[in-house]
C-alpha cells in the first residue's frame, strides 16, 4: 500500500483550511464508501477498497481524520487525506481520475485564500448579503466545493463572495443585428447607454478575462464595443456567478467557463432556450397554490425575465435577468439564503433563537407546504435546496416567507416521471436542505431534536408519496463523491440509501 506522508499543516490559516476542506470531502467519503467497524466505537470506518481504517471526530461536520498504519493511529492533514481517497476510489471502483484529487487540492487552497481576504475584509451590513456570503464550508457533501479551476488566487478572489467582495460589471454593447433576446430584459438597457445601433450587454468581469482573445474579432469588427463599467458595484452571491445590486433590487446571472462542484457554471443553449417555459410553469404554479381556497403561507418564486446574449457567443456572453425581492416581502422582513443559515454567519436567528422547536415549526411551515403543492398539483418540480432557497424572517427572527428561485433547476412533469421528480424532489428539499438546517439546528441547540416536527409537517399533505416517505427506513442520498470520480455528468444524479430520521421520530 502507498505510504501516507504524516506531515501536518504547521501555520494556523493551513490547519482552519485543512479543516475546512476535510469535513465535506469526509462526509462523502463516509457516506458513499467507508463502512462502520462493528463493535468500535463508532467513529471508526473501513475503506473496502484498500482496508484501511480510518477514525474521526464525529459530527455534522467531521474532523481530525486518523488513519491507522503500523500499529497506531496517525493524524491526517488534507493533502494526505486527499491522496488516501484517491488511492481508496482507485481500488473501489476500478477508475482512474488526475482531475478530482487536483480539485480537491485546489478546493483547500481557495479555502485559505478566502481565510486570509476575510481577516482584511469588512462583510457586509446587509443580513441578506452577508448570508450570501458566508459559505467558506459550502456544499457539505460535496469533495471539493471551493475549488475554483485552479487558476491563480489573484484571478477570481476580487469576485468571490466569500471574500466579501463587491465589484463594478464590465458593460459592452452589442450591435442590434447580432443581439439575441428572450423574455424582459428591461433592467438590462437601465444599466447604461449604448450607441446608436447597439444594446447594452454587461459583462462579469472575470468571466471575459477567461474569455480572453476569443472576442477579439468581434471588437475589431464592431460586433462588440466596450463602454466601461457600471456606475455602481454589484455583490456576488453564494453561487459565484449571480450578483445582486440592492438599490436597483436586480440580480443577473452570468456564464462563468469554471467548475463549481459539478459543472461547469455556463448557461448553456439548452437551458437558456426552455427558460420562459421552466419560468413561466413554475410562476403560475406557485401563483396558483397561494390563491387556493384554505392555504396557508405560501412561498414566493424569483422569477428568471428574461435574457439577453450575443449570437455569435451565445453561451459565453449570456446574461439572465432575475426578479428582485421588495415585492414578495411584508414590511420589515429580511430575506436569508437558507444555505447560510445552516453554515452560520454573524446574526444568525437559527443559533440565537431562544425557542428552537417554535422556529423550526415556523421555518417548516414556510418552506414545505408550496413545495409540495407546486409538485402535486401542478407537476413543478423545483430545486429546493439550500442554495436556492431563501428565507425571510421577520424582527424577532422568526421565518415568515420561502422564496424559491433558479428556473434552470426546475423540471415539469411529464418531462419527467412522477416518481423521478419525486425522489429529487425529497432529496433537494429534505436530504439537502431540511437535513442541514436541522442538524445545524440540533447543533446550536443541544438536545432539541428536530425531526418529529419535520414529520408532522410531511404528514399534513395528502400527497400519496407521503405515507411511503415517512415509513421508509431510507432516503435518496446524492452520491457527490463518485458521480465527479467517475466521470458522470452533474446532471445525472446517482442516489443512494441513507437512514430516514423521518421514519424513526
Amino acid at each position: 500500500m502507498e505510504r501516507v506522508d504524516l506531515k501536518p499543516p504547521a501555520d494556523a490559516v493551513g490547519q482552519r483550511a485543512d479543516a475546512y476542506a476535510a469535513a465535506p470531502l469526509l462526509n462523502c467519503l463516509l457516506r458513499e464508501v467507508a463502512t462502520p467497524v462493528p463493535g468500535a466505537d463508532g467513529n471508526t470506518y473501513r475503506l473496502p477498497g484498500t482496508g484501511r481504517l480510518l477514525r474521526v471526530r464525529p459530527g455534522r461536520r467531521p474532523a481530525d481524520p486518523e488513519v491507522h498504519a503500523d500499529g497506531a493511529w496517525h493524524r491526517l492533514g488534507h493533502s494526505e487525506l486527499v491522496k488516501l481517497v484517491a488511492e481508496e476510489l482507485r481500488r473501489h471502483t476500478g477508475h482512474s481520475n488526475d482531475d478530482l484529487p487536483a480539485e480537491m487540492l485546489d478546493s483547500r487552497e481557495v479555502v485559505a485564500a478566502l481565510l486570509t481576504a476575510r481577516e482584511h475584509a469588512t462583510p457586509p451590513e446587509d443580513p441578506y448579503l452577508r448570508s450570501e456570503q458566508s459559505l467558506i464550508t459550502g456544499h457539505p457533501q460535496h469533495p471539493a466545493p471551493k475549488a475554483r479551476g485552479g487558476g491563480p488566487a489573484a484571478a477570481w478572489l476580487p469576485y468571490a463572495p466569500e471574500a466579501y467582495a463587491r465589484f463594478p460589471l464590465t458593460l459592452l454593447g452589442v450591435r442590434a443585428d447580432e443581439a439575441v433576446e428572450e423574455g424582459d430584459t428591461r433592467a438590462l438597457d437601465a444599466l447604461g447607454t449604448a450607441p446608436p445601433g447597439y444594446l447594452p450587454l454587461p459583462a462579469h468581469p472575470w468571466q471575459l478575462a477567461l474569455l480572453g482573445p476569443a472576442l477579439d474579432a468581434a471588437f475589431a469588427d464592431g460586433r462588440l464595443v466596450r463602454l466601461g463599467t457600471t456606475g455602481f458595484d454589484t455583490w456576488p452571491t453564494a453561487a459565484v456567478r449571480t450578483v445582486y445590486e440592492p438599490r436597483r433590487d436586480l440580480f443577473l446571472k452570468f456564464s462563468l467557463d469554471v467548475r463549481i462542484t459539478n459543472d461547469i457554471r455556463r448557461l448553456w443553449r439548452h437551458d437558456l432556450l426552455r427558460l420562459r417555459r421552466n419560468d413561466t410553469a413554475a410562476r403560475d404554479a406557485f401563483a396558483a397554490v397561494g390563491r387556493a381556497p384554505g392555504a396557508g403561507p405560501s412561498a414566493a418564486w424569483l422569477g428568471d425575465l428574461g435574457y439577453r446574449t450575443a449570437r455569435f457567443a451565445f453561451e459565453e456572453l449570456a446574461v439572465l435577468v432575475r426578479g428582485g425581492l421588495r415585492g414578495q416581502l411584508s414590511p420589515g422582513a429580511t430575506p436569508l439564503l437558507a444555505a447560510g443559515l445552516a453554515e452560520g454567519f454573524d446574526g444568525s436567528p437559527l443559533a440565537v433563537t431562544t425557542d428552537p422547536g417554535a422556529w423550526w415549526t415556523a421555518y417548516l411551515r414556510q418552506v414545505v407546504p408550496s413545495a409540495l403543492a407546486v409538485f402535486d398539483r401542478h407537476g413543478v418540480v423545483v430545486e429546493a435546496h439550500l442554495q436556492n432557497t431563501l428565507v425571510a424572517v421577520d424582527a424577532t427572527g422568526t421565518p415568515v416567507r420561502a422564496l424559491f428561485r433558479d428556473a434552470e433547476g426546475v423540471k415539469v412533469l411529464p418531462e419527467v416521471s412522477r416518481e423521478a421528480g419525486w425522489e429529487r424532489l425529497v432529496y433537494c428539499l429534505v436530504v439537502n436542505h431540511l437535513g442541514e438546517i436541522a442538524a445545524a439546528l440540533a447543533e446550536a441547540h443541544p438536545g432539541f431534536d428536530p425531526w418529529p416536527a419535520a414529520r408532522r409537517e410531511l404528514a399534513r399533505h395528502p400527497l400519496p408519496e407521503i405515507p411511503a416517505l415517512l415509513a421508509a427506513p431510507t432516503l435518496p442520498g446524492k452520491t457527490n463523491l463518485l458521480l465527479r470520480w467517475t466521470g458522470a455528468d452533474g446532471a445525472a444524479a446517482r442516489y443512494l440509501p441513507l437512514p430516514n430520521p423521518l421514519a424513526g421520530s
